[in-house]
């Protein structure tokens, strides 16, 4: 089974890890995990002061997603999963989506962070958008005490 499992950084990912570590069997599943990092800047640069600053946010952002998806990978390949990593810029839904439907992966695993109600409507469910428009499965892992 090819199990492409999303993760930021946070508990909710952290539960969605050791979702398939516990329920999937390691000599059945490979496992690409990725990280998809947002770009910082929604306008023009030329609109900005400081160009090389955002720069250096965004590079110190992917040096940290490429140290997420190392740790990630890391206790999958103890568990004795096959395991690869991924770090990816652009709008997480959609990199996710595209993730799936270009390698062919069985099942997409993501936490959920449990948003409701503004805070959903604004910041908006990258599970949700997953779960809706995927081309396969999609494993929504969730924690009690984000319900």
């Amino acid at each position: 089974m090819k199990v492409l499992l999303a993760i930021d950084d946070s508990k909710f990912s952290e539960a969605a890890t050791q979702a398939v570590i516990h329920q999937m069997r390691p000599d059945r599943s490979d496992v690409l995990v990725l990280h998809v990092v947002e770009p910082l800047l929604l306008i023009p640069y030329e609109y900005i002061g400081d160009v090389s600053t955002l720069q250096a946010a965004q590079k110190e952002a992917l040096k940290r997603g490429k140290e997420l998806v190392a740790r990630a990978k890391e206790q999958l390949e103890r568990a004795g999963f096959k395991a690869q990593s991924s770090v990816e810029e652009g709008d997480p839904r959609s990199t996710i989506l595209d993730h799936a439907a270009h390698t062919s992966v069985d099942v997409v695993v993501v936490g959920s962070h449990g948003r409701k109600g503004l805070d959903r409507f604004l910041i908006g469910s990258v599970a949700e958008s997953v779960a809706r428009h995927a081309v396969c499965s999609v494993w929504v892992v969730r924690i009690p005490s984000a319900r």
